[in-house]
């Protein structure tokens, strides 16, 4: 249940941001956004934390001690790939990657909380 949860909440984050950033679009229908929410999590299970850790180290240890913004350029990094892997979502450049990674992790975090609270 949480993997679903969590699935939409990433889903419904991604749609908020391509409403309300210039650079991202989506293919419409609800399908396109499950899909590239999809993907974009699949790509940070795999290789979220090892490309935290290869920026950690490429930025002498300066990465690791930054970690939110860390793991911000990691997500934007792999919010680029995403979009190279799909034809459902177009990103005009790491500008707007960086701040799409940005709102997504905070409305899916969001979202995902109020959705746990709900009665039921």
């Amino acid at each position: 249940m949480s993997l679903l949860l969590s699935w939409f909440a990433t889903s419904l984050a991604f749609a908020a941001a391509a409403a309300l950033l210039p650079g991202i679009k989506i293919e419409r229908g609800v399908w396109n956004h499950l899909v590239v929410a999809g993907l974009y999590g699949t790509l940070v299970f795999f290789f979220g934390q090892a490309l935290y850790v290869v920026i950690g180290i490429g930025t002498l240890g300066l990465g690791f001690l930054l970690r939110a913004l860390t793991r911000l350029v990691a997500g934007a990094l792999l919010l680029l790939l995403t979009s190279k892997l799909t034809r459902r979502i177009q990103v005009s450049g790491f500008g707007a990657a960086l701040l799409c990674a940005l709102v997504v992790s905070v409305l899916g975090e969001a979202v995902q909380y109020v959705l746990s609270r709900l009665p039921g």
